[in-house]
């Protein structure tokens, strides 16, 4: 019963994806996600500012903002 459990634990975590919430700025020119949606580095955002996941962010090739290093 133990090794069935262990194995249905580790099938669940290998299938599921990390889903951490990520803010960008909805603007063609903005290269950064934010951990925060009060990061300092969106205050200059002039658009609206979207949650998305990370791994979203990463795939439309944005990095992790400066501040938030």
């Amino acid at each position: 019963m133990k090794t069935l459990s262990l194995l249905f634990l580790f099938l669940i975590s290998a299938t599921c994806k990390e889903t951490k919430t990520v803010y960008v700025c909805n603007s063609e020119g903005a290269k950064k996600y934010h951990y925060k949606s009060s990061c300092r580095g969106l205050s200059n955002c002039q658009y609206k500012i979207l949650e998305t996941t990370l791994d979203k962010a990463k795939k439309d090739g944005k990095t992790l903002c400066g501040w938030e290093k």
